[in-house]
């Protein structure tokens, strides 16, 4: 076991990559806690690690992630200090969104910057996240009122370097349309005939082995639309897929309305109907927290409704404790199908050319309009973005070289 893998926050995309590592590379241990309570974990988990880590002589690497303050650890336990010392980011303090009502505190930021300084390589999952951490380090420290540090971007940014986060995408060609995947396969022909590595194979020829796992636990395992049926109600409309109640309603009064006046039908999201005239089905595949923005999505989905324009809505995200009030108010279709699922499980990061985003909500509501007026332009239209290179396949080889041991006198 030379590698010593801790995650402080394992949940979401932080345990998926730790589960990752420690299942595709050879002798290594992990230790984590749960994803609760983040903020106690940023501050606390060092203290807690330093005193449930065993002593070995075998560790020679340490990999964390952001959420440990490497700083103290390092400090309480100098046998891990002595390691070679990875930290990864999967956001960043600097510039993670708050929530409006709150102050950024300044205390997570400076650990982070701590733990920078005492990493020997930091690595971020994009360039955005990196050059956002290291360009708002000076600012950032300017908030101390006096005798502040100096040059710390410039002692930091040579140990840094973007690995972006690994996929290991399933094969879900099987839930492609017909003229999807025989446009992959004429991409896939023409790199073949070309000589070139058929890149875009990988995400799905190279990685059934998840696919099928999936597919083993697709009937027996509950997933979040369940969740979501749980907490709306089990009677979910087709006919009308947003409705709106008033604040004094809730889950169980929406519910005996529903079940009075819509029953339940499961909608067969290819059904025998026309491209043309089958809605629109919009996809929500985020956690349900501020910094994803749901209230602003929704409001727009609630514009078009005021339009009178059809659409499905599934949610998808995890949810936690709190639920707003107005999110209750809110009745989905959740057409649990396979392909959404896999774009839950495995695009929780997100890879985006420029023409698939939007700046303001007033964007995405134009988009949207338009989406739900012609849905079969939608259905047809080929992404052009390219996956290969956030596949576990692509990055296999980087990961392993980052976590291979350098020589110490000391060890």
């Amino acid at each position: 076991m030379s590698i010593l893998i801790i995650e402080a926050f394992c949940g979401g995309s932080h345990k998926q990559l730790v589960d990752l590592l420690q299942e595709e590379l050879e002798d290594c241990v992990l230790y984590t806690l749960p994803a609760k309570k983040w903020h106690w974990r940023a501050r606390t988990s060092a203290l807690y690690f330093s005193q449930n880590i065993p002593i070995s002589e075998h560790y020679r690497i340490l990999f964390a992630s952001s959420v440990l303050n490497l700083t103290e650890l390092a400090a309480l336990r100098p046998d891990l200090g002595k390691l070679k010392k990875i930290l990864y980011f999967h956001e960043n303090q600097l510039v993670y969104p708050v929530k409006k009502y709150q102050e950024r505190d300044f205390q997570y930021g400076y650990n982070q910057i701590l733990s920078c300084l005492v990493a020997d390589v930091v690595v971020f999952n994009s360039v955005f996240n990196m050059e956002s951490f290291l360009t708002s380090i000076g600012k950032f420290m300017k908030l101390i009122p006096d005798h502040r540090p100096k040059d710390l971007e410039s002692i930091i940014r040579p140990k840094c370097q973007v690995i972006y986060f690994p996929i290991r995408f399933p094969d879900v060609s099987r839930f492609m349309p017909k003229h999807k995947t025989t446009h992959l396969q004429k991409i896939l022909s023409l790199k073949g005939n070309g000589g070139a590595s058929p890149s875009m194979a990988l995400p799905f020829q190279q990685e059934e082995r998840e696919s099928e796992n999936l597919s083993k636990n697709f009937h027996s395992e509950p997933g979040p639309c369940d969740a979501v049926q749980e907490n709306l109600g089990s009677s979910l409309t087709q006919e009308s897929d947003l409705s709106t109640c008033s604040s004094s309603d809730n889950s169980s009064s929406l519910h005996e309305e529903n079940k009075q006046n819509t029953p339940f039908k499961h909608c067969d999201i290819s059904g025998g109907i026309d491209d043309q005239q089958r809605p629109l089905h919009i996809v929500w595949p985020h956690r349900w927290e501020h910094d994803k923005d749901p209230e602003s999505f929704f409001k727009v989905l609630m514009h078009l409704k005021d339009l009178g324009l059809h659409f499905h809505v599934s949610v998808l995200g995890e949810t936690f404790t709190d639920i707003p009030g107005w999110k209750l108010c809110i009745v989905v279709v959740t057409h649990f199908v396979p392909m959404i699922w896999f774009i839950l499980k495995y695009f929780q990061v997100a890879a985006l050319k420029s023409e698939y985003l939007y700046s303001t909500p007033e964007q995405l509501s134009k988009r949207l309009q338009n989406f739900c007026k012609r849905p079969d332009i939608i259905r047809r239209h080929l992404y052009k973005g390219e996956m290969t290179p956030f596949s576990w396949a692509a990055l296999r080889g980087k990961f392993r070289s980052l976590l291979t041991a350098e020589p110490r006198e000391d060890l």
